[in-house]
């Protein structure tokens, strides 16, 4: 989405996935939809578009455009599906949930790995571990504790903190 639109749009775009989450509970979950819930979830996206568009220069535009459109379209709904099947299995501990995509992560990407290019940026490996253990093996287990504990109204809303957490770092 990135590569065919620009980080700034990608990035609003993918943030709908709340609205579809919030959908999601409504529809499988039997969750109220007030109008507080809808107000909080319009306020944090219209802060998310404030902070990208301060730096919105270079929109691509042209055919590409909507596919990485359409790719982060994608992207969200299917984090969104995600979410809701975390949400499902309330039984199942969050870090086995975890390893259980990691693991699948690993099988099925690891065809597309070039191995000897690895080596050739110093620390790759380090740093691949870190993202790998830290970013998607903790903050995973954390959100998906979060989410089936919580109504998906509130994963929702509180989605938009990752983008200001990584804007700050």
């Amino acid at each position: 989405a990135y590569k065919h639109s620009s980080i700034a749009i990608a990035t609003v775009v993918y943030h709908v996935q709340p609205f579809m989450l919030v959908g999601l509970g409504v529809l499988f979950f039997a969750e109220r939809l007030s109008a507080a819930k809808v107000g909080w979830l319009l306020l944090a996206f219209a802060g998310l578009m404030l902070i990208v568009s301060a730096k919105g220069n270079g929109q691509a535009t042209g055919a590409d455009y909507v596919l990485g459109v359409c790719l982060a379209l994608a992207s969200a709904f299917f984090y969104a599906v995600a979410a809701a099947i975390t949400k499902r299995l309330k039984d199942l501990p969050a870090h086995l949930i975890v390893l259980i995509q990691m693991v699948v992560g690993v099988v099925v990407l690891a065809s597309f790995v070039d191995f000897g290019r690895v080596d050739t940026v110093e620390g790759a490996w380090t740093y691949l571990i870190i993202i790998g253990v830290v970013h998607t093996g903790l903050m995973s287990t954390l959100l998906y504790s979060a989410i089936q504990k919580i109504p998906t109204a509130l994963v929702g809303t509180l989605s938009f903190i990752y983008p200001v957490v990584a804007i700050l770092v």
